[in-house]
């Protein structure tokens, strides 16, 4: 039996029994223009470009920048998906790095103490936004606007008081880089693989716990969601625990690869989050979206992104290409939704 999906009080679509197919019913999944604008894309280089994009050092090009990215991005659209945002992962990547580089690499404590250390500065951050955030009137824009600056500000002055340099070397144990900073192949790194574990984590919770269900009622109306007794403030806050533990952990992990933090660098992944996320079928407006969709999205944005280099196109003309498939991918998504919206099936004879 097929099913069609009717909306609920809080903006999701939920299944139920229908007599046939629901092509209405595909075309509303968030992921549904997701998954066709990765097509899009994939096709497109596959067509411009060189032999080497469908070879695995070109697809180790786009996994590895995608994996990167979609750690981050999956709360981020999480975070969206419930009305909230949070832009100071920008900081809280070179926090990340520059906290284990210089516990573990310029003080030489055990590599486990830095990587908790910098696990921990995560976890301190997303709850400083979080509880901000739910104390006070302030939008989550600028709060973690206000966390970025002042993260970057901290980061950089304890840096040089601590260390003298901007950069700090790092050497972990083989046994830690073969978990957290190697590569498969020698072309794909491990990271992808905690990518794809978060990518069915978030899922599995989103999609099939309660838990999705009160984050899709806080975005579609969270003072109606507080109401029906949804604890909405715990939610924000582990959800803000959430963007910024990981945005640390994938600065560690670029140090572990690396052998080396720097102050610098992170800004890049707030839009290319953002871009990500909103490719995967997110409202900016929140309470619709899926996890699958940020993952296709997070692959349609890497592969935009590393696929122009395998072209034979100008490569000053790069930012333009990207920036003009992304946009179409992103207004097919919206077409997509707003056709499934309007469809009405055709009831067949009794």
């Amino acid at each position: 039996m097929a099913t069609q999906s009717v909306k609920t009080p809080g903006g999701t679509m939920a299944p139920t029994p229908s007599a046939g197919f629901d092509f209405g019913g595909l075309l509303r999944r968030p992921e549904t223009g997701a998954f066709l604008g990765l097509a899009f894309v994939f096709i497109f280089f596959a067509i411009f470009g060189n032999a080497n994009f469908v070879q695995p050092a070109g697809a180790a090009s786009y996994l590895n920048v995608a994996a990167n990215l979609g750690i981050v991005a999956l709360p981020i659209g999480l975070l969206m998906i419930a009305g909230e945002l949070d832009i100071s992962i920008g900081a809280m990547i070179p926090a990340g790095a520059m906290t284990v580089a210089i516990v573990s690499g310029h003080f030489g404590a055990p590599i486990l103490v830095g990587m908790a250390a910098s696990i921990g500065l995560g976890i301190v951050v997303g709850l400083i936004n979080g509880l901000l955030t739910v104390r006070t009137a302030v939008p989550s824009l600028i709060v973690t606007l206000g966390t970025l600056f002042a993260m970057q500000g901290l980061v950089l002055g304890l840096s040089v008081m601590l260390t003298g340099t901007t950069s700090v070397a790092l050497y972990a144990p083989d046994w830690v880089k073969l978990f957290f900073g190697s590569f498969i192949a020698n072309s794909f790194q491990v990271i992808i693989f905690w990518w794809l574990a978060a990518v069915v984590i978030y899922a599995f919770v989103v999609h099939y716990t309660r838990y999705g269900n009160w984050l899709f009622a806080m975005g579609g109306d969270k003072e109606s969601a507080r109401n029906v007794g949804i604890p909405t403030d715990k939610m924000t806050i582990v959800l803000f625990v959430l963007s910024s533990t990981s945005a640390s952990f994938v600065g560690m992990c670029q140090t572990i690869l690396y052998n080396s933090a720097q102050v610098s660098g992170g800004m890049s992944f707030i839009f290319n989050a953002i871009v990500a996320v909103v490719v995967g079928g997110v409202l900016l407006t929140g309470g619709f979206g899926s996890v699958i969709g940020i993952f296709f999205g997070t692959l349609t944005f890497a592969i935009v992104n590393q696929g122009i280099y395998f072209t034979e196109f100008d490569a000053n003309w790069a930012s333009l290409i990207i920036g003009v498939l992304l946009l179409l991918a992103v207004l097919g998504n919206n077409t997509f939704r707003k056709m499934a919206l309007s469809y009405s099936p055709k009831k067949g004879k009794k």
